[in-house]
Order: structure tokens, then C-alpha cells, then sequence
């Protein structure tokens, strides 16, 4: 990946950035700043938590207004229904049971599709308490970037 544009920057700044973004996230910004900035691995790791952190915030409070302003439109109402229905069916009675806990593992798991932003739409999708939510999804960013500095250092060690 590309980053020299991050070049110009605060490396903290870049890293912070990194992990706002969505599929990057902390499980990306975490081996790129370590791989291309001379920052501590405390200050990568506590910069990745809180940058991947922030677009939770947004989704789970404003996620619900934006999309009840789309449903004002009859294409993205059926939209919004075929999606709710098609998700919660799926998943409702699988997850309902672990809640948050399953929400803190699944924004956790360092894989395609989880992470911050993927959970956040699930608490928001399942509607749970926002603020349990926001709690939950913190978790388990701190717990995945425990996860990718601990994986990247015994690769790091091994290689």
C-alpha cells in the first residue's frame, strides 16, 4: 500500500488517520506505522485504538437520522427493509443470545469484514444500547490491537 502521501505529515497524525479508515482500521495502521514511522510501539498502539475508535461513535449515533432521512425516498425505504429484515434473519437468534460479548470478539477478530466499523453497524442494525455498544466495540479495538502488535511482533521477531 502506497502511504507516501502520509509522508507530509505528523507521523502520529498519519497513524491516527490509518485507523479511522474503514477496512484499514488499527489491523492496517498498526504494521504500517510500525513499518514506516519511528514512533513508539505504545504511542502506534494507543494512537490506532483511539483513531479506529471514533467512527464508532458516528455510526452508532447518526447512522439511525441519516438513514431515516434516505427512507423518505420510496427506493431506499425497500432498501433499508430488505436489508434489516435479510440481516436480522440471518443473524438475530444466532448472536442474540452472547449480545455485546459477541459484539466485543466480533469487532476483535483481526479478519476481512470485522472490526470497528462492520460492528458498529451491528449494534446499530440489532439496536442495541448505544452507550453499552460504544463500550463493547472499545473493547474489542483495544483487544484487536493487542492481537495485531502481538502477531506482528512474533512475525517481526521470526522474520
Amino acid at each position: 500500500m502506497d502511504i507516501s502521501w502520509f509522508y507530509n505529515i505528523n507521523p502520529v497524525l498519519a497513524t491516527f488517520l490509518l485507523s479511522m479508515l474503514p477496512i484499514i482500521e488499527l489491523r492496517g495502521a498498526i504494521p504500517l506505522a510500525i513499518a514506516n514511522f519511528d514512533l513508539a510501539l505504545w504511542q502506534i498502539f494507543t494512537v490506532s485504538v483511539i483513531g479506529s475508535f471514533i467512527p464508532a461513535i458516528f455510526i452508532v449515533y447518526w447512522l439511525g437520522p441519516v438513514s431515516k432521512w434516505f427512507r423518505k425516498w420510496k427506493i431506499f425505504d425497500r432498501f433499508f427493509i430488505w436489508l434489516f429484515d435479510r440481516t436480522r434473519s440471518k443473524f438475530d437468534k444466532k448472536y442474540a443470545a452472547q449480545g455485546k460479548l459477541a459484539l466485543m470478539f466480533f469487532v476483535a477478530t483481526p479478519l476481512p469484514g470485522t472490526g470497528v466499523w462492520t460492528g458498529s453497524l451491528a449494534a446499530w442494525l440489532f439496536n442495541f444500547d448505544k452507550k453499552q455498544s460504544l463500550i463493547y466495540i472499545a473493547l474489542g479495538s483495544i483487544l484487536a490491537g493487542v492481537i495485531v502488535v502481538t502477531v506482528f511482533k512474533i512475525f517481526d521477531f521470526v522474520l
